[in-house]
């Protein structure tokens, strides 16, 4: 089969690989979209050290059986389906708990680090256990499918904190998770969001998406916008969905004595906290993981447009373009958000 391998760091190559084998509970998944994430985009220079080369990323994908393993109840060939991109065991106790997202045996497909190497979705074919599987709404596209576990994410994250209708929410960062996010906000009920974001052109989107304040860090102040629209007292609740100091800083400052901070965003691994403010402000802050069975919910709304994929979708493109796709992505080029690739 043709796949998108990670030969080394920075350079990524189309070549013939083995179909991969099966188990008796797995099934093979034709895949026929799979979308560049960003973590892909800046594990590829070995920046985050999860993508050690050679590996086949790729994580958000959808596809059609094309096998099953002998144990599998409940499925068969030709079934269109989308899967988790956490594999996890189900016997440890965070699974039996519910929380899978936080495994103690968690495998993600396309991510090669120290503690293991699992083979991604870059491929014509994947090999996936059928516990990960989610059948897919009658008409909803591949390529919509395929982002269904970025809006997982963000439908995760809201549900880690109480949301009222009329909270002031602030959402830092529009890119992807953050556009995700102000959708599963509106999604929530929540009628006033603020989006932040150095792109004016993500901004224009995140406001056709639901958010009713924009602010750029580059043109305004945006604490004292944000002290301004929320009289003086700061927002009730902030999503970080960057993951860098400054960032996270924000977020922390933006939000009211006793308000939530949900942090998503995870691109550096260590970030300086104002403790004293957390502290006597009194602030909660959450972390976000993953998704926990967010996937049914999520290819729902998708269903039923209450959450819109293709206002993220910048292109569609063969597998073959792959290589080319990656580096304007990697170079930052202007306009580009999502691109989904097609074995």
């Amino acid at each position: 089969m043709k796949a998108l391998v990670l030969k080394e760091y920075r350079r990524l190559v189309v070549e013939d690989v083995p179909v991969p084998a099966i188990g008796a509970s797995d099934v093979l998944v034709a895949v026929k979209a799979c979308g560049i994430c960003g973590s892909d985009v800046h594990g590829m220079d070995g920046s985050t050290g999860r993508r050690r080369p050679p590996v086949i990323m790729g994580h958000e994908a959808s596809g059609v059986i094309a096998r099953i393993g002998d144990a599998v109840d409940g499925w068969k060939v030709g079934d269109r389906v989308t899967f988790d991109s956490t594999i996890w065991c189900g016997h440890c106790e965070f699974c039996r708990r519910g929380q899978v997202n936080l495994c103690n045996n968690r495998r993600v497909f396309g991510v090669s680090c120290e503690e293991y190497r699992q083979q991604g979705a870059f491929a014509e074919f994947v090999a996936v256990p059928q516990r990960l599987l989610y059948r897919l709404p009658e008409g909803l596209p591949f390529e919509h499918a395929a982002l269904v576990e970025p809006f997982s994410i963000a439908v995760h994250a809201t549900r880690r904190v109480t949301l009222n209708r009329d909270d002031r929410c602030v959402v830092v960062g529009a890119g992807m998770i953050g556009l995700a996010l102000i959708q599963a906000l509106r999604v929530a009920g929540c009628e006033r969001i603020i989006a932040v974001d150095v792109v004016s052109e993500r901004l224009a989107l995140a406001e056709t998406l639901g958010a009713t304040t924009l602010l750029n860090p580059a043109t305004t102040d945006v604490l004292k916008d944000i002290l301004r629209w929320t009289n003086g007292s700061g927002a009730d609740v902030a999503f970080e969905a960057v993951g860098v100091a400054s960032t996270v800083d924000l977020a922390v400052q933006s939000v009211r004595k006793g308000g939530s901070v949900t942090l998503v965003g995870n691109a550096a691994p260590q970030v300086h906290l104002p403790l004293q403010r957390v502290v006597t402000r009194e602030l909660t802050l959450l972390g976000s993981c993953a998704c926990s069975g967010e996937y049914p919910i999520c290819l729902e709304m998708m269903s039923r447009g209450a959450i819109r994929p293709e206002k993220l979708l910048s292109a569609c493109a063969p597998l073959s373009e792959g290589p080319s796709w990656f580096a304007r992505l990697y170079r930052k080029e202007p306009g580009l958000l999502k691109v989904v690739l097609i074995p």
